[in-house]
């Protein structure tokens, strides 16, 4: 499986090497890639994707991971973000802890 991960901080990181260990395909995306959570996922076996929407072409599945509902919002919706990368069947897991207001109007954005 093709997995998308998002949000590789104090959370992510780990989980993001657990599925790696597991022997699953994951691509990343971090607004800085230089840090060295990011770093070790990547040196890890990570490919790392240059937008969110990268990250969509790239997986079957992308689990998010981030501060809150802004970052949710534009990592999902915004430019260059997963629902311009999406395709059919695209599964989309967010583990934020944001608005449920935010969550339920995101499940109705269309893929284009």
């Amino acid at each position: 499986m093709q997995v998308g991960f998002i949000g590789i901080g104090v959370m992510g990181r780990p989980m993001t090497l657990n599925l790696l260990k597991a022997e699953h395909h994951v691509t990343i995306y971090a607004r800085h890639p230089e840090k060295s959570d990011v770093q070790e996922v990547i040196s890890s076996g990570a490919k790392l994707a240059p937008s969110p929407r990268a990250v969509a072409m790239a997986s079957d599945i992308v689990i998010t991971m981030l501060p809150n509902s802004p970052q949710v919002k534009e990592v999902v919706a915004g430019p260059h973000g997963l629902l311009e990368g999406a395709r059919k069947g695209l599964i989309i897991v967010d583990m934020s802890t944001i608005a449920p207001s935010v969550s339920r109007k995101l499940a109705q954005e269309k893929i284009l």
